[in-house]
């Protein structure tokens, strides 16, 4: 999460899905992989969850938000998208910590698929049994 060229940059992943977000004084506008935000996710609650941290903290006017998105599927994008942005206004502005930990946008979520394991059909599912 370093500046450079006045912007701010955040880091957000979840599941498989990796957003690299970009931000800077603006006008609030926020694309994702060069798309608009209501083009990349047409379903409202992954807009919402993508701008939750700059609604928190009553930002979205003030900043434009560029994101690219890679894995996941949408809904991991989106709170992939969530926690870099979360974390790109910390940085920006330290004192937002509390209103953005509090609304668990600077979580990341640890979860993960489990790994599928030999001798089994699946991570924990074993092969089916035929007596005969």
């Amino acid at each position: 999460m370093s500046t450079t060229t006045n912007y701010i940059w955040g880091l957000g992943r979840r599941k498989t899905a990796i957003a690299r977000v970009r931000i800077k004084q603006g006008a609030g506008a926020f694309f994702i992989n060069g798309r608009p935000l209501n083009e990349f996710f047409p379903v409202l609650e992954h807009q919402q969850r993508a701008t939750s941290p700059l609604r928190a903290t009553e930002l979205s006017q003030q900043y434009d938000v560029f994101a690219q998105v890679d894995g996941g599927g949408l809904l991991g994008q989106a709170d992939a998208v969530r926690l870099g942005v979360a974390r790109a206004l910390k940085t920006v502005n330290p004192t937002l910590d509390g209103a953005l930990r509090a609304g668990g946008h600077l979580t990341r979520d640890s979860r993960m698929k489990e790994r599928k394991k030999y001798g089994r059909r699946g991570a924990r599912r074993g092969f089916q049994f035929s007596k005969r």
